[in-house]
């Protein structure tokens, strides 16, 4: 009787208990402070935010240009400390303020989220941009369409409708969203098959094969740069690229 009552309290315990579900989303920015993410800012040492420009106020992870007295091709990068391969990444942002003095005029309302990227530890010391894919981030400018979670290859290439695309940006279906208002994009990643780029819910890109190739970066280790090799994973990075802009959530969902 007293053995039957224990296994009965252990079988409970364990229904009680679950493991964690394997879909949860985890934060990877905690609100708090950028523990876990390394900052590349080019022509910096790895961990130098120079200017300060990755920060956290008020509950956001903001990036900032106010100690830049010109941005200078300064492209920065903050990456988390872990690679993933097979995940649903989420961020919610807004464009705010003007842009960098001497900032490209392509960067205006213009960051990333960098999936599928190498190591902040591999990039070289004037590198622009880390060999990834770019979920391309745009707000509107005022005159006409703008979309946004476009796709940018960095060093890389990927496959559409069975054809390997060599093309540096390629615009997704998205409307456009104007002002200071919040967005929240996603990326559905499976290794080196199907990629999905999803914004406020709606699918409006999908590629796959991604590998490493083509051109858009500069100054790199070219050991890194091993062209047609398939990416199954990779680092995530946010960007700095001369536009003010503020992420309230950066989070993941691993899958199996």
């Amino acid at each position: 009787m007293v053995r039957s009552i224990v296994a009965a309290a252990v079988c409970g315990a364990l229904v009680q208990a679950p493991a964690p579900p394997q879909n949860e989303w985890i934060q990877l920015f905690n609100g708090k402070n950028l523990d876990g993410w390394d900052v590349k800012i080019t022509g910096h040492d790895l961990g130098d935010n120079f200017a300060n420009t990755f920060r956290v106020e008020d509950g956001l992870l903001k990036v900032r240009y106010d100690g830049y007295s010109t941005f200078n091709n300064q492209f920065g990068h903050i990456f988390y400390r872990k690679p993933f391969s097979r995940y649903v990444v989420a961020v919610e942002y807004r464009f705010v303020g003007d842009q960098a003095p001497g900032g490209p005029s392509w960067a205006l309302r213009n960051s990333g989220v960098m999936i599928h990227s190498q190591s902040a530890g591999s990039m070289a010391k004037d590198q622009d941009f880390p060999i990834s894919l770019e979920v391309q981030l745009l707000g509107g400018n005022g005159t006409g369409e703008r979309s946004t979670a476009n796709l940018c290859t960095p060093g890389t290439n990927v496959v559409i409708n069975g054809q390997l695309v060599t093309e540096h940006c390629l615009n997704s279906r998205s409307k456009t969203y104007n002002g200071e208002q919040w967005v929240r994009v996603e990326a559905l990643v499976l290794g080196d098959s199907i990629i999905k780029h999803i914004v406020n819910g709606d699918t409006v890109f999908e590629y796959s094969k991604p590998q490493i190739g083509g051109g858009v970066v500069n100054n790199y280790d070219p050991a890194v740069k091993q062209d047609g090799k398939l990416l199954t994973g990779g680092y995530i990075a946010l960007q700095s690229e001369s536009h003010p802009i503020d992420f309230r959530k950066v989070e993941i969902r691993r899958l199996p």
